[in-house]
């Protein structure tokens, strides 16, 4: 296991040790390749990304259940990273909103060297895991919060750091790297490495790396979310009808929710004040607004359980 070290030549030693950044002699060259042959190499070092990912299901899935049981009690989901493992975690959490419509502050994506390490260069704060206790100090962590530590390496200090803080605080843990037997997964509670070897670019984990990080990101937001129950089969029926993009989008997943005419569904949204679950809820229950309201609200906002509790008054 190897664990971070502000000793350069410790340093040096780890990152001898870690398959991305391992260097390949076979691609020493790629520079003098005409530009659609470089294209068909780095598609096909892409393509086996995906398959990488899949050997760490099991863990995937073990992860994602244990954060939709704290988030269902009311905890939050907190990335940490720094680089372009904290950029991807930032950009998970601030497309959690529009998409399932959560609250502020549920979802949260922390960045090593805060917002503006997103579009300047932040380097030096990934090795300081005090910055990282600090960072989550600031969120008042709870037993029933997650902290996510993202690192391609698995030795970042600053997600290496903000795993072993959050432990210390009672929260879940989750530690995603992309080498074995990495530090980050050894002090979470659920390690989960997508082992994704050497990078077309010796150590350029933005590329293979970064592609798997994103994926096992989307699959932890996704399915938490649909846990949660804030989708109706694969429709984004959380979406709240806040503006003219979303209104359509929102009369869109009504109407292929519940086949009626654009009448019907813009009366319902409107009468849900545009909350789309409701106005589903609302044409194929035959309820006012007030009861699609309280429907939801006993069935902890899962549609599914509010039209089958509809259907079981109904036949009362």
């Amino acid at each position: 296991m190897t664990s971070p070290t502000s000793d350069p030549r410790d340093l040096r030693t780890q990152l001898e040790t870690l398959t991305t950044e391992a260097f390949r002699p076979e691609l020493a060259d790629i520079d003098r390749l005409p530009t659609l042959d470089l294209a068909r190499l780095m598609n096909a070092e892409d393509t086996t990304v995906p398959a990488a990912v899949s050997r760490r299901l099991p863990e995937i899935a073990a992860a994602i259940d244990a954060v939709a049981e704290r988030m269902a009690k009311g905890g939050r989901l907190v990335y940490a990273g720094a680089g372009t493992a904290g950029r991807l975690g930032v950009l998970d959490a601030s497309e959690c909103p529009p998409t399932f419509n959560t609250g502020a502050g549920q979802v949260v994506g922390l960045i090593a060297g805060g917002p503006a390490a997103m579009v300047t260069s932040s380097e030096g704060a990934e090795d300081s895991p005090e910055l990282a206790a600090a960072d989550l100090d600031a969120l008042a962590l709870t037993a029933d919060d997650t902290v996510v530590g993202v690192s391609a390496s698995g030795r970042t200090p600053y997600a290496v750091g903000a795993v072993r803080h959050a432990r210390t605080r009672g929260a879940l843990t989750i530690g995603l790297a992309c080498n074995e037997n990495s530090a980050l997964a050894s002090a979470a509670d659920h390690g989960i490495e997508i082992v994704t070897g050497p990078e077309l670019l010796t150590g350029s984990t933005r590329l293979k790396a970064g592609t798997a990080q994103k994926l096992v990101l989307n699959m932890i937001s996704t399915l938490t979310m649909i846990r949660l129950g804030k989708t109706y089969g694969n429709l984004m029926v959380d979406v709240r009808a806040s503006n003219a993009k979303l209104r359509a989008r929102s009369h869109r997943i009504v109407a292929q929710a519940t086949g009626a005419d654009d009448q019907e569904i813009e009366a319902a949204l409107t009468a849900a004040d545009g909350e789309t679950k409701n106005a589903i809820l609302i044409l194929l229950t035959h309820v006012d607004a007030p009861t699609a309201a309280r429907l939801l609200d006993r069935s902890g906002g899962r549609l599914r359980t509010a039209l089958e509790a509809a259907a079981m008054s109904s036949e009362g």
